[in-house]
């Protein structure tokens, strides 16, 4: 199977690395299939649609920027980034991760009812 975006090109890939979002992400609950995308040596994973495969959504380990943040038995948290062209202003939202079970190709994505977790965390300073 192929996709294709401006981004990444042709993407080819086998049917078993397509993950379910059963209902979706917020503002995209009819987006459903999605394939997690990892270059080498790069700190962000891709979440490309495969049912509009020029939505792209930047990720990455919510680990990485808090130690104690809340995972699953089973799946990884990861917070969507808002990109900006000044790196002091690149946001992760660690309000409504994203949980990822990369062996059971599943994923879904929910609120934390914490105020301990902003929606737009500065995720570099200096």
């Amino acid at each position: 199977m192929k996709i294709r975006n401006k981004q990444f090109g042709e993407i080819e890939f086998l049917p078993e690395n397509v993950l379910k979002f059963e209902n979706g992400l917020f503002g995209f609950e009819e987006l459903k299939d999605y394939l997690l995308i990892k270059a080498d040596n790069e700190l962000f994973f891709w979440l490309n649609s495969i049912d509009q495969p020029e939505m792209v959504f930047p990720l990455v380990g919510l680990r990485l920027v808090d130690e104690s943040f809340p995972q699953t038995e089973d799946s990884e948290a990861f917070g969507i980034v808002t990109l900006n062209p000044d790196p002091k202003n690149i946001t992760v939202n660690m309000k409504a991760p994203v949980y990822i079970n990369q062996e059971m190709k599943t994923g879904y994505q929910k609120i934390i009812d914490k105020d301990d977790y902003p929606v737009n965390y500065l995720l570099f300073t200096d």
